[in-house]
C-alpha cells in the first residue's frame, strides 16, 4: 500500500497557512494508514504499538519445537524484531505453552509459504509488552494428555499490554480460546490493578471456536471461547467469529472494562457474553464498577445453543451499553437480548475507542465469511468447516478433536522470505 502527498505550489494556489493546513492533513492521514498505527486497519487502544517494527528480521526455518531456526528460538530473541517464516506446516509443542517474556515482537504469519503455520498440542503465553501477532493457527488439543494434567489456553496475555491478537485461528484449548488475563490485585489502588493485569488490548478477526467441552480440565466441563479477567482495561474485542464454545463468548469479570464489537456469534451452548464478578474472589476488596460497550454484534442459535440471551449480566457494579445488536434463534425468530438487572443498561457507552468505525450487524455474516481468521485467502480444512457450518446454521460442542478430524497433517514447504516484497513497517505485502 502506498502513498503519495506531494503538493507542487506551482499546480496550486493556496496561502501559507493553507499549505500547512493541507500538509498536516496528509501527513495525518499517512499516520493513521500505517505508521503510528501497527498496520492498516488495527483498532483498538494497542493499535498504535510498533511491535517488532524496524527490528531485526528472524527467520524461522524449520518446523522443530525448539533449537536453532525455529519459532521458539525467534520469540526468545531480545530486541526489536520481526519474525517471518520460510517454512509452512505444523508445529508439533507437543505439550508445551511458549512464553513471549521479550517486548517489541511482531509475529507474520501470513510470511509463511501455504499452507501457514499451525502450532498443535500445545499454545502460546503473551507475559510482556508490544507483541503483534497476526495469521498463525493454534489448535490445542488433548487427546495425548490425562484428565486433570492438562488444561491450558491457546493464547493468552498475563500481565501484558500493548498487544494485538489479529487474524489469527485459536481452537480445541482446555482452559479458554484466547483471553487477556492476569492477576486481579497487583497493586494498591484500582488503578494499579488495571495496570497489573492484561490492558490495552485488541482481540481483532480471529477464528475462536470449538473449545473442549468434557475433556481434561479438572474442573470438568469447560469450553469456552473468552475471559476478560478481573479488573482488565481497555479491551478490544472486534471483529471475531465465535462459533460452538460453550460458555464465554466472552465473559467479562468484576471491574472489567472493554469494547465488544461486530463480533460474530455462532451455535453458542449455554451462555453468549456476559459478566459476572465472583465475591469469593473479592473478598477484603471493594467491588469496582465493569464498563462494557456491546455494539454491532450478531448471535445466531445453533444446533447446541440452550434459549439464552445475547447478554447474560450476573453479579457486581456494571454500566453495559448496547446498541444495534442483532440476536436469533435458530428458526430464525428473535433470541433474548438480555438478561438479568436491567437497572445495569446504561444510555450512553461508558467506554470507548474514539474513531472506531463499525459495521452494521446485519453486515458481519458476509465480513466474517470473507475475514475471519488465519489467512483467509489460504484457510486450512478447519477453518473451511468452521466457516461453512456458521453459513448453513450447522456445528456442535465437541469433547475431543478428534471428533472432527483430529490434528492436521500437512506437508511441510519451504519459501525463503524476501524483504523486498513486504513493507517491513506494516508487514503489509506490497
Amino acid at each position: 500500500m502506498r502513498y503519495s502527498y506531494d503538493i507542487k505550489l506551482s499546480q496550486i494556489k493556496v496561502s501559507a497557512l493553507q499549505y500547512l493546513l493541507m500538509a498536516v492533513i496528509c501527513l495525518s492521514s499517512y499516520a493513521t494508514n500505517g505508521q503510528s498505527v501497527a498496520f492498516p486497519g488495527a483498532v483498538g487502544w494497542a493499535a498504535d504499538t510498533p511491535g517488532g517494527r524496524g527490528g531485526a528480521i528472524i527467520r524461522v526455518t524449520n518446523l522443530n519445537a525448539d533449537g536453532p531456526g525455529s519459532f521458539q528460538e525467534a520469540i526468545k530473541t531480545a530486541g526489536k524484531r520481526i519474525v517471518v517464516f520460510e517454512v509452512g506446516g505444523v508445529i508439533d509443542l507437543k505439550g508445551k505453552v511458549l512464553r513471549v517474556n521479550e517486548p517489541f515482537l511482531t509475529i507474520a504469519g501470513q510470511t509463511a509459504p501455504s499452507p501457514g503455520i499451525t502450532f498443535i498440542d500445545g499454545g502460546i503465553g503473551i507475559r510482556t509488552h508490544d507483541v503483534i501477532v497476526q495469521h498463525i493457527r493454534i489448535r490445542t488439543g488433548a487427546s495425548r494428555h490425562k484428565v486433570g494434567e492438562w488444561e491450558p489456553d491457546g493464547m493468552a496475555t498475563i500481565s501484558a499490554y500493548n498487544v494485538i491478537i489479529d487474524h489469527c485461528s485459536m481452537t480445541w484449548a482446555v482452559d479458554e480460546n484466547c483471553s487477556p488475563s492476569g492477576p486481579r490485585f497487583n497493586g494498591k489502588t484500582p488503578d494499579e490493578w488495571r495496570k497489573g493485569t492484561s490492558h490495552r488490548i485488541t482481540l481483532s478477526n480471529n477464528i475462536i471456536a470449538e473449545g473442549l467441552s468434557h475433556s481434561t480440565h479438572i474442573k470438568g466441563e469447560h469450553s469456552k471461547g473468552t475471559l476478560v479477567h478481573d479488573n482488565a482495561d481497555e479491551i478490544m474485542i472486534y471483529g471475531n467469529l465465535y462459533a460452538s464454545n460453550q460458555d464465554r463468548n466472552a465473559l467479562f469479570k468484576g471491574g472489567a472494562r472493554g469494547v465488544y464489537a461486530n463480533n460474530y456469534i455462532h451455535n453458542p451452548g449455554k451462555n453468549a457474553v456476559r459478566y459476572g464478578l465472583v465475591d469469593q474472589e473479592w473478598e477484603g476488596y471493594p467491588h469496582e464498577t465493569g464498563k462494557i460497550s456491546i455494539v454491532g454484534n450478531m448471535m445466531q442459535h445453533g444446533p447446541s445453543s440452550s434459549d439464552m440471551p445475547l447478554l447474560y449480566m450476573g453479579n457486581g457494579p456494571c454500566e453495559a451499553y448496547m446498541e444495534d445488536n442483532i440476536a436469533k434463534k435458530l428458526d430464525g425468530t428473535d433470541a433474548r437480548m438480555f438478561t438479568g438487572d436491567s437497572a445495569k443498561l446504561v444510555k450512553t457507552k461508558p467506554i470507548w475507542f474514539n474513531g472506531l468505525k463499525l459495521m452494521k450487524a446485519g453486515q458481519l455474516k458476509e465480513y466474517v465469511e470473507k475475514n475471519a481468521g488465519a489467512r483467509p485467502w489460504d484457510r486450512d480444512l478447519h477453518d473451511k468447516r468452521i466457516v461453512k457450518e456458521m453459513l448453513t446454521l450447522k456445528g456442535r460442542i465437541i469433547d475431543s478433536e478428534q471428533e472432527v478430524g483430529g490434528y492436521p497433517e500437512y506437508k511441510p514447504t519451504a519459501q525463503k522470505f524476501d524483504s523486498n516484497a513486504w513493507n517491513l513497517n506494516s508487514m503489509v505485502r506490497k
